[in-house]
């Protein structure tokens, strides 16, 4: 249960939401895409207000989620999967364009187009449903856990590419368990605890305060310390 939360998401940037189990975290995520509706409050995108509107007219808004668990068709091929991400688009020629769009920032998923999505595995899956949310070129895009069940191996990939669509022009709001990785990525940085905001700051900020190392991430973490994944 959010408990009084307020916080920006800087548009350009990537915010990462860390904190416990339990937090708030992905029914923080669900409220900004309209699968879950607040009680009181209100949150706004460029100065639209989204509470209360559909999920669908959120996606038409620009907002896009990445579930926590994978979310592809696995009987269906690749290029089916990243299709059904522009299924609200009511011009075909446009959806054409975006999928070429999207598979220039996605080279490797071209190599996969006429695979079933379930051969693929769990990283290569993950690219698969970021180039799939991007159909809808986006202003916000939402990512619930990306690393959820991936090899350590793979990790560097996902996050290769959670940059590359921020660099893209997208603005990047993610919940990470991995959450030194998460905020070495970000360039802001947001800890939940019980339901409310504990701390904001830079990524970098978050990731050096004594206290919510010590309480999230095994210890405080020196300046400079540690590489990107």
């Amino acid at each position: 249960m959010l408990q009084g939360v307020s916080l920006t998401v800087p548009e350009g940037g990537i915010t990462c939401v860390v904190g416990p189990n339990g937090a708030g975290k992905s029914t923080l995520l669900g409220t900004i895409s309209g699968l879950l509706r607040p009680r009181l409050g209100q949150v706004t995108l460029h100065g639209e207000r989204l509470t209360g509107r559909s999920p669908r007219q959120i996606l038409e808004l620009g907002v896009v989620q990445v579930p926590q668990n994978h979310s592809l068709f696995r009987d269906m091929t690749v290029r089916e999967n990243i299709a059904l991400g522009g299924y609200i688009l009511r011009d075909r020629k446009l959806g054409e364009q975006r999928l070429d769009q999207v598979l220039a920032m996605f080279p490797q998923a071209r190599e996969w187009l006429g695979k079933k999505a379930g051969s693929l595995s769990g990283g290569q899956q993950r690219l698969v449903e970021f180039a799939r949310c991007l159909m809808l070129d986006p202003k916000l895009v939402i990512l619930d856990e990306p690393s959820m069940g991936l090899a350590p191996k793979v990790l560097k990939s996902v996050f290769d590419a959670v940059r590359m669509m921020n660099a893209q022009g997208k603005t990047i709001l993610l919940v990470e368990q991995n959450a030194r990785a998460g905020l070495r990525l970000s360039t802001h940085g947001v800890v939940l605890e019980n339901g409310r905001v504990r701390l904001s700051g830079s990524g970098r900020e978050v990731l050096e305060h004594p206290e919510i190392g010590a309480l999230y991430l095994g210890g405080a973490v020196a300046s400079g310390s540690g590489t990107a994944p």
